[in-house]
């Protein structure tokens, strides 16, 4: 149950608001997006609402990156024993790794690039779309959200950043591969024993090959859902502005512009 209903008038719509989540076309830095591909590939198309292309490229990263012992083989060449990270690499899975991780940074700086000119016209357009979705299992609607409450969330748990914005995909991703990383890198194990001060054991618990995985999945949920707040703050005060001006705002009404 939305409160405006989509006639399809319009070319090109701003927003949709679901019961998932907002998704809203913005500005984006190709450059930006294109980066956090290469940090972890699918993270660029989350960034930019592309969820399925999203979830597939980081289903293949962990897989793909875990038979061919990449990870692994970066931490070797980080401690300096090269023909050991040459020897870790698995040929087979390496070769299917390349293109496709390749792929993902040149397909993020592309969609980048033209999600810009189609917000521009859509910006142009100014369609109205609906801002409040009213469903069985949940409420979402247009608000304003402090950008910095997300980040603090987000670094208590990645993912409860997104909740506070009511990103629900993203959030339900996120969680899910922040479980599968901390199970098999023995995270939460190695934490507890340092706390208890055994540090040699808490170093040798670890599986580095996954551990590799968690900063890239932490920097991008507080670099995501801050800002997904800030957006979703620009486009509330735009949807506000234009409701007051069609229901309030006198038609003779003009702004003089003052002359330099």
């Amino acid at each position: 149950m939305n409160n405006y209903t989509n006639d399809n008038t319009a070319r090109r719509y701003k927003a949709h608001v679901s019961i998932l989540g907002t998704t809203q076309l913005h500005l984006h830095n190709p450059y930006i997006i294109a980066w956090w591909s290469a940090a972890f590939p699918g993270f660029g198309h989350m960034i930019l609402s592309k969820y399925l292309r999203g979830f597939a490229l980081f289903i293949w990263e962990i897989v793909v990156n875990i038979e061919a012992n990449i990870n692994l083989s970066m931490i070797y060449s980080f401690q300096g024993h090269i023909d050991l990270a040459k020897e870790v690499l698995n040929p087979r899975w390496l070769l299917m790794y390349i293109p496709v991780y390749l792929f993902g940074i040149w397909d993020c700086y592309r969609t980048a690039v033209d999600m810009n000119r189609v917000y521009l016209l859509a910006e142009q357009e100014n369609h109205r779309f609906n801002s409040f979705s009213l469903g069985a299992l949940e409420i979402n609607y247009l608000d304003k959200r402090n950008p910095f409450l997300s980040i603090i969330w987000s670094l208590f748990i990645p993912r409860l950043g997104q909740l506070y914005i009511h990103k629900i995909l993203t959030a339900f991703f996120i969680i899910i591969g922040l479980v599968v990383f901390y199970y098999f890198s023995h995270f939460q194990e190695a934490v507890l024993l340092l706390l208890l001060g055994k540090v040699q054991e808490a170093t040798s618990v670890l599986k580095p090959e996954w551990l590799l995985f968690l900063p890239s999945h932490y920097g991008f949920a507080l670099y995501d859902s801050y800002v997904n707040t800030v957006e979703n703050n620009k486009l509330f005060d735009k949807e506000l502005k234009d409701y007051l001006k069609e229901k309030y705002q006198n038609n003779n009404f003009h702004i003089k512009k003052i002359k330099k």
